[in-house]
């Protein structure tokens, strides 16, 4: 079975170990055929601290690590500029 992979914004990193990631899904209306967007909030485990609010990850479903969690940060693919500014 393959293993589901999202990618998303990071939204929230105030948990320690944990960042909350915002996955935007754009679909045609069924009707009227505008594209609607629907955002999804997943709890992912960043066992590093890595990530920083505006980061662009790549997060895969893994086996259920708390009573939310059920995601982990595979990578980070972009890190945001305001993180590297606070960072420095």
């Amino acid at each position: 079975m393959a293993l589901k992979e999202r990618l998303g914004t990071v939204v929230s990193d105030k948990m320690d170990k944990t960042v909350v990631v915002a996955v935007e899904n754009r679909y045609p209306h069924p009707i009227y055929q505008k594209t609607v967007s629907r955002t999804t909030r997943y709890k992912a485990h960043d066992a590093g601290n890595t990530c920083r609010v505006g980061d662009r990850v790549r997060i895969t479903e893994t086996r259920p690590l708390s009573r939310s969690k059920r995601w982990t940060v595979a990578e980070v693919l972009s890190h945001s500029p305001k993180a590297q500014e606070v960072s420095t």
